[in-house]
């Protein structure tokens, strides 16, 4: 399993915006992450501390859950708010989701609208995922190119058709769309510095990263791990510092935690037995101690929350 797998589209929120000038529209919805590609026109994009200008082409991630405002033009104002759920209000406070609607999957000011775009939203990356686009800086601007154009054209489309199983094939080309964005990020930032995603430059953090990943249930210590990567010990833990920021079995802890969070929401009927032996440890007892110590509830607490 890559860290990848871990952002999956389910049921995901799609659709293509066509704005005529002046407009601004602030994001607030509180999403894992939202993806953004520009299809014409241009537009402006600010958090609280970024300011970057797309075009055609381009593509625009954006980590949540931090607010931000999407605009015709930087520092104009904006007229609509869009709240969790994707609830859109105006700025006098009533719903502008229908009377902005036009036709399946598109929605805005102007249907001929001179700037448009399709966003991608995923409201919740799970756990995994979460670890995944921790390591992606808040905002990421790619250029037109930068991913492949007909995956954009044939995303665009089907969030405007009305078809047998559009919603999953938008989930996938979605996916899709996520993954090439974040390869081509992590091929043009090779020296980003300590990164999750990154770290499969070298060759020996690679093979650690892979034993991890593929058998989390195995009793990996430091020195397990370094005769499967033959190399020493020391050598094993400078390396992996330096690529990922963690030390091995600070990062491998990290990982099964993760694993262990969309389990049990994943698989409400699993018990914590089960769940503990999936993810490396040898008793629910030791999986709960740890799960409470890393995340500050039970297993059972966690799993409770996230089911109401």
């Amino acid at each position: 399993m890559h860290l990848l797998d871990g952002p999956r589209a389910r049921g995901a929120f799609t659709l293509r915006a066509v704005m005529s000038p002046p407009w601004a529209i602030d994001i607030r919805a509180g999403a894992a992450l939202d993806l953004i590609v520009v299809t014409s026109g241009r537009l402006w994009l600010a958090t609280g501390a970024e300011r970057i200008e797309a075009g055609r082409g381009d593509v625009v991630l954006v980590r949540g859950p931090e607010p931000y405002v999407v605009s015709d033009r930087l520092g104009r104002r904006p007229d609509i708010t869009i709240e969790p759920g994707q609830r859109c209000v105006a700025a006098g406070g009533e719903e502008v989701h229908l009377t902005m609607g036009h036709g399946v999957g598109t929605w805005g000011n102007d249907p001929d609208g001179e700037d448009s775009m399709v966003i991608g939203v995923y409201e919740d990356a799970g756990e995994v995922g979460r670890l995944a686009l921790a390591a992606l800086p808040p905002l990421t601007l790619l250029p037109s190119g930068a991913v492949e154009p007909s995956l954009v054209d044939l995303l665009s489309r089907e969030v405007t058709t009305e078809r047998v199983a559009r919603g999953a094939l938008n989930d996938r080309l979605l996916d899709c769309l996520l993954i090439m964005a974040v390869r081509a990020w992590l091929e043009t930032h090779p020296d980003t510095g300590p990164n999750r995603l990154g770290a499969r430059h070298d060759p020996i953090v690679a093979r650690a990263l892979d034993l991890m990943h593929e058998r989390p249930e195995h009793p990996w210590g430091l020195e397990a791990l370094a005769a499967e990567c033959a190399v020493s010990r020391t050598t094993l833990a400078a390396r992996f510092q330096r690529a990922v920021g963690d030390p091995p079995m600070t990062y491998l802890r990290s990982w099964r935690l993760a694993l262990a969070c969309d389990l049990l929401v994943a698989e409400p009927a699993l018990g914590l037995e089960s769940v503990a032996a999936r993810v490396g440890y040898g008793s629910a007892f030791a999986f709960s101690a740890a799960f409470k110590a890393h995340r500050g509830v039970s297993p059972s607490e966690y799993r409770r929350d996230r089911a109401a």
